[in-house]
């Protein structure tokens, strides 16, 4: 693919990085701060998951999962501040049910298979639109978007997210013990970087912010000072 046809004239920022690090907060401020798109891909592969259970695909069918990948309807929408950007699938808000545990687990199985991602790499390029991009991912700026001007790579302790994420879900009224996300969490970190097929890791010119002991602000702060 050539540079103009990636859009290399768009500035986009990349945030790529572990669940629980950050990335979909900091991407939400930062796209609002400077009036950019949103592109949540992780939100994607949540999105086939949960389209092949609802169609009771089997998660190691790849040429069907990339079936159902390639056809998805999908919308982000804006929403308040501190909350998940809203997704619907054809034209359904399936914002709350994408980001419970199961499709979270049954997605990081879907991101393993080649035939998905490839499915879903010009969809994720085709969110480039002016005045600029903020993408959220694990492979945003190693290959989706190459040549993004601006990457960063966000981590913090597998220990740190599975209490972010307990205390998420026990604001939704959810009882999961921290012990048992800690386990989760450390699985699928494995399974991203241990994947044949654009595994997780940071671009070797993207700036790395460890977020575990960080504020959201102070996080924020930091990556718009690497925006011109």
């Amino acid at each position: 693919m050539t540079d103009t046809e990636l859009g290399n004239d768009i500035p986009v920022l990349t945030i790529d990085g572990p669940s629980g690090s950050g990335k979909g907060s900091v991407t939400q401020l930062v796209a609002g701060r400077l009036g950019w798109h949103i592109l949540d891909s992780g939100a994607l592969y949540r999105l086939t998951a949960l389209a092949a259970e609802r169609a009771q695909v089997s998660f190691d069918d790849g040429p069907s999962l990339a079936g159902i990948a390639r056809n998805l309807s999908i919308e982000f929408l804006p929403s308040s501040p501190g909350e998940p950007v809203k997704v619907l699938l054809e034209g359904e808000d399936v914002t709350e049910a994408i980001r419970r545990e199961t499709t979270g687990n049954n997605a990081s199985k879907v991101a393993v298979l080649e035939e998905v991602r490839a499915a879903l790499l010009q969809r994720q390029r085709d969110f480039r639109q002016a005045p600029g991009l903020v993408a959220d991912g694990r492979d945003m700026g190693t290959v989706v978007f190459p040549d993004a001007p601006y990457k960063v790579f966000m981590i913090a302790s597998a220990q740190a997210r599975a209490e972010r994420r307990h205390a998420q879900l026990k604001a939704q009224g959810e009882d999961v013990r921290i012990a048992t996300l800690l386990r989760e969490i450390e699985a699928r970190d494995a399974r991203d970087m241990g994947r044949k097929a654009a595994p997780l890791k940071a671009a070797e010119d993207a700036v790395t912010i460890d977020t575990t002991d960080l504020s959201i602000e102070l996080v924020l702060e930091k990556v718009l000072s690497l925006i011109d």
